[in-house]
């Protein structure tokens, strides 16, 4: 079924729902469980050793395959979205007092499902959005991932806070299950189980992503969109412990980078959305990149003076709403990239090297910061933006990716 037969809004009903469904376990998880197992008296090495729980997402490029030649995309989130909701209301026969081991395989279970769910979304908006409606497509992604950050990380936070663990657990639990709604409502395209008349044997589906990543083109193309955010994650993965060190109360640090952050960022994707939308993906990717990489410089001159609130607010602010557009266009890009038989598994490709560049890109800024200090480091992170920037636009202007960009790459 094409968007030419339903209203136009439902396919962007459908992936609002579905992305606000995987942000909102892992906001809870990445926000309000520290806050939770520092109120059980967990140690600050524990609590950092839970980002391990969370390699499904850096992995999920090796079943990618299986969820593009398997079925219909439908038929995996479907039942994954009802199992999510159903653990969650699982979780709360648990009791955090008695020791966080159930929580901790519930977190990674988590993951897990919701990385699956994001190649079958993935591979659907690729099939429901043409190439005109992908930005927007794109803004509403990085959107809803947000508010579902913000509704598992600040409400549910607030539940616990006001009537405890089990009243959160069955909040989560019913969010998960009235995002399930817009699934119901949608049918299973024709054209999205026609993809699947010749399913190969699984061994080879196993190692689907290889042919993949060898297209040509391709392999250029997850290194041109590391390059492009590897200067705004390394400077981001620093914000914290910058204001940490400077003595900044964890409440304010928390509204700035967490409340004010999410917020800008939710403008962001929609700014960047609509201008993937208006003027095309060079334009998009060329302004959205510079003002990305000229917003870091507010964050040099913050850490030499992290103490003038004006200033780091004013950092906070550019570099979230700047970012968040980045990342949309960046995305929609992703996006035209994959071929629509492949979807899942190309556009997992890409999201992949991203999620693994951030975490060099974070351990590149504490090794500068350590040795240098803040200052350098995000000098760094702003050079390394620009030149990501340049080395994308440059090496697509030269028709250097794979050739499916070409016939959006300078259309307007």
């Amino acid at each position: 079924m094409t968007i030419a037969r339903q209203p136009a809004a439902a396919p962007l009903l459908l992936l609002t729902s579905l992305y606000i469904a995987q942000g909102l376990p892992y906001g809870f998880f990445t926000q309000a469980l520290p806050v939770l197992m520092r109120e059980h008296g967990a140690s600050l090495k524990a609590i950092s050793a839970t980002s391990l729980l969370f390699l499904p997402w850096a992995l999920k490029f090796l079943w990618a395959p299986m969820v593009d030649q398997i079925g219909t995309r439908r038929g995996w989130i479907l039942p994954i979205q009802f199992i999510a909701a159903l653990a969650a209301a699982a979780l709360a026969l648990i009791d955090p007092a008695q020791g966080f081991t159930a929580v901790f395989v519930a977190v990674f279970a988590f993951n897990a499902l919701a990385a699956i769910q994001d190649v079958a979304t993935d591979g659907l908006a690729v099939r429901l959005l043409d190439a005109q409606a992908r930005g927007l497509g794109n803004g509403i992604q990085v959107g809803a991932y947000r508010i579902g950050m913000v509704l598992g990380g600040g409400l549910l936070l607030w539940v616990y806070a006001r009537f405890g663990w089990v009243p959160m657990c069955l909040g989560m639990s019913a969010l998960l299950a009235f995002t399930c709604l817009p699934v119901l409502l949608h049918r299973a395209a024709q054209e999205d189980a026609s993809t699947r008349k010749v399913r190969p044997p699984i061994a080879k589906l196993a190692a689907g992503w290889w042919p993949r990543l060898r297209l040509p083109g391709m392999s250029l193309l997850l290194a041109l969109v590391c390059a492009y955010k590897f200067g705004d994650a390394m400077t981001a993965s620093l914000v914290g412990p910058m204001l940490k060190d400077a003595q900044w109360p964890t409440a304010e640090i928390a509204v700035v980078k967490g409340t004010l952050g999410s917020i800008m960022g939710m403008v962001g994707a929609a700014a960047g959305g609509w201008l993937a939308f208006r003027l095309g993906r060079r334009r998009a990717l060329l302004g959205c990149g510079i003002a990305q990489a000229l917003s870091l410089l507010l964050y040099v001159a913050a850490a030499g003076m992290p103490a003038d609130r004006a200033l780091v607010w004013t950092a906070c602010i550019a570099e979230h709403l700047f970012g968040g557009m980045a990342t949309v266009a960046l995305f929609t890009l992703m996006m035209d990239a994959a071929d629509p038989e492949h979807a899942g598994t190309d556009y997992t490709l890409l999201a992949c090297a991203v999620v693994v560049a951030q975490g060099l890109a974070a351990f590149a800024a504490a090794a500068i910061g350590d040795a240098h200090g803040y200052v350098p480091a995000f000098a760094v992170g702003f050079v390394a933006a620009m030149i990501g920037c340049a080395l994308l636009v440059v090496a697509l202007d030269r028709g250097r990716g794979p050739a499916r960009l070409e016939a959006v790459w300078q259309k307007p």
